[in-house]
């Protein structure tokens, strides 16, 4: 898990990576701070958090406008507010914010936060993709459909396009259980990002029309139903 503190007060930053470490306690999460939103804003632009402990009132950039930024660029940081006044809560509904904490922040409270984020993390099927000089992390939920391109995959998701050199069949293997069908030997969909299906080709709900090969067809029909039965129980 990856974790980012932005506060221009230090005590503040301190109290909380320093009450968080105790938490998590664990090799395996990245606890970063920043005294400004603008270095935090250049940080994610190479590797995401995982969740984002934000101060709302700063001098040079309000939390507030940081975290329309950060949504700017993706919908999955999870953005905890930390304040001293409640009124910003409505604009927090803006930006979609997971929490609100006042100041300074209660450990109990911290520790509310980190057990969602673990169980959340727990449930939530990720994968790993290089693009240009970092490893990028994607939601499978996330993924509307991926196309084969010679030697690469290309996978569209709701907020971009990633490039990844990797072999299609590999991924229908990996995600056969996650809701995923190939459709085509170019095409393996997310079923339930299906909007319609009509006669050899199927429109995503980003708007692609993909073509489905005529074999697929009653195999795409069955898969389809199966799902939406499994989706409603």
């Amino acid at each position: 898990m990856r974790i980012a503190v932005c506060d221009d007060e230090e005590k503040y930053r301190v109290h909380v990576k320093t009450e968080l470490e105790k938490i998590v306690n664990s090799i395996d999460v990245v606890i970063d701070s920043f005294a400004q939103g603008e270095d935090l804003l250049k940080k994610i632009e190479n590797k995401p958090y995982d969740i984002i402990f934000l101060d709302i009132e700063m001098p040079t950039m309000d939390g507030i406008t940081i975290a329309k930024k950060i949504r700017e660029q993706s919908e999955n940081m999870e953005l905890v507010f930390l304040t001293n006044h409640v009124e910003y809560a409505l604009e927090g509904y803006e930006v979609n914010a997971l929490r609100y904490l006042t100041k300074p922040v209660n450990p109990v409270k911290l520790q509310e936060v980190i057990s969602y984020m673990i169980k959340r993390e727990k449930n939530r099927k990720i994968i790993w993709v290089k693009n240009k000089d970092c490893e990028e992390k994607i939601l499978v939920t996330d993924i509307i459909f991926m196309e084969a391109q010679n030697q690469k995959v290309e996978i569209h998701t709701k907020d971009k396009v990633y490039v990844h050199r990797y072999n299609m069949g590999d991924y229908e293997k990996e995600l056969e259980t996650d809701g995923f069908f190939r459709i085509h030997r170019g095409y393996l969909v997310a079923l339930g990002s299906i909007e319609s299906f009509g006669h050899h080709e199927v429109r995503m709900e980003d708007g692609t029309v993909l073509p489905v090969s005529k074999t697929k067809e009653k195999k795409l029909k069955d898969a389809l139903f199966q799902y939406v039965k499994e989706v409603a129980i």
